[in-house]
């Protein structure tokens, strides 16, 4: 795996601010992630209990698949509320409508920053602090921000004025009963700040990602059209019209390996965030100093030309051996790797597998007319990820 280092990326520190869990090290990382992983898993993270309630949301998106009954339309939007309601659901306790204007606005503000974070200007305030006055993706990255806590402030506060021990309905809710336990406590991490920025760190990990993952499946369907049979043949073969549910995954080896090769293709995550050294090290010919900021570029193992057939090209037999059964690879790494691997892979890859079956089940997906599929553009969007470019597409039903 490649890498490169940096004293410090600035605006990402100081939108850390040494707390949550993204961006936190040490203790407070170490508590705020063990308490998420257990928190998570208590609201059904991997088991049937959110399994669910994708399923829930799947036939909301279905719905409005339908409402646009077969003509073009674009979804960057629709797929991230759909994904975010997930870990909403997990967060507030909630699901919010798709038009909702405080749900949409909360899905642009981070959608920007996202944008933002890998833009030049932001890129160049990184390696150049001195130089931030010139940047305005970083004044708009910061207020973006103060405007999502100022959101996760007051929806806190109402979690608040409806506490109960007994009935505890939500990541927020368990976290602020463990703060009332160690109200007293002077170093405790069960803090404001923390709530802040995890409930952040979670809705932005769990609505991004996934989202534009589900676009980018969308987009290479239309472009490989006899893929898009290939799938949906053999979903009609083993689901029928039966509601796909994870179970499924394992009689479904060539979707599956489809699914997989979307992940690696779409490369949703070139540089991970970055990690920090806690001891000196020598990697091969480099010297790298304790505390120094390591960005593992995962492009380099995604694309390793030593450890995939067509690293360029979208390939799902990636996955499968000669006998068409689904292969699981080593160099398959876009959740990232070690300590600071996505503490949400599993409902990552729960969320992805049933919306996107759920789909292909219902739907034949087409260019907008006027669009051939030669026309269809593969190129990434600029961005912390890398969704695609926006596109139009149609949703014909499949009869």
């Amino acid at each position: 795996m490649s890498f490169f280092t940096s004293k410090r990326t600035y605006l990402l520190w100081t939108l850390g601010e040494c707390s949550g869990i993204v961006f936190a090290n040490g203790e407070n990382w170490k508590v705020m992630r063990r308490f998420a992983i257990t928190t998570l898993r208590d609201f059904g993270m991997g088991k049937k209990t959110i399994e669910d309630s994708i399923i829930k949301e799947c036939h909301f998106l279905i719905q409005k698949f339908e409402s646009f009954e077969g003509k073009p339309f674009e979804t960057t939007t629709i797929m991230n509320a759909a994904s975010a309601n997930i870990i909403v659901s997990i967060l507030l306790g909630k699901r919010y409508e798709y038009e909702d204007p405080t749900f949409v606005r909360l899905l642009n503000l981070f959608n920007e920053n996202t944008r933002l974070l890998g833009s030049r200007s932001v890129m160049l305030y990184n390696m150049f602090p001195a130089l931030g006055f010139l940047s305005g993706g970083r004044k708009t990255v910061l207020k973006n921000v103060k405007e999502m806590h100022a959101f996760i402030q007051a929806t806190f506060i109402e979690h608040l004025r409806e506490l109960d021990v007994n009935d505890q309905r939500s990541f927020v809710d368990v976290f602020l009963i463990r703060q009332q336990e160690e109200k007293n406590k002077t170093d405790g991490f069960f803090h404001n700040e923390n709530l802040k920025n995890v409930v952040r760190d979670f809705f932005v990990a769990g609505t991004e990602t996934t989202s534009a993952t589900l676009c980018w499946g969308v987009l290479l369907m239309m472009k490989y059209p006899e893929i898009q049979k290939k799938v949906q043949e053999e979903i009609t073969e083993v689901i029928g019209s039966a509601q796909p549910q994870i179970e499924h995954r394992a009689k479904l080896p060539y979707t599956d390996a489809v699914i997989h090769e979307v992940q690696r293709f779409a490369n949703m995550s070139p540089t991970t965030l970055p990690h920090a050294t806690n001891a000196d090290v020598t990697l091969g010919d480099y010297f790298i100093p304790k505390g120094t900021y390591i960005i593992p570029l995962l492009y380099s193992v995604l694309y390793d030309e030593s450890e995939w057939e067509k690293p360029l090209k979208f390939y799902p037999e990636h996955f499968l051996d000669s006998k068409g059964r689904f292969v699981k690879r080593d160099a398959f790494l876009p959740f990232s790797a070690g300590r600071r691997v996505c503490a949400g892979e599993t409902l990552a890859k729960m969320e992805f597998f049933l919306f996107f079956v759920s789909l292909l089940q219902r739907f034949t997906f087409q260019p907008a007319p006027g669009t051939s599929k030669e026309d269809l553009d593969l190129t990434p969007g600029v961005g912390l990820t890398a969704p695609p470019m926006p596109f139009s597409f149609c949703a014909l039903p499949r009869s």
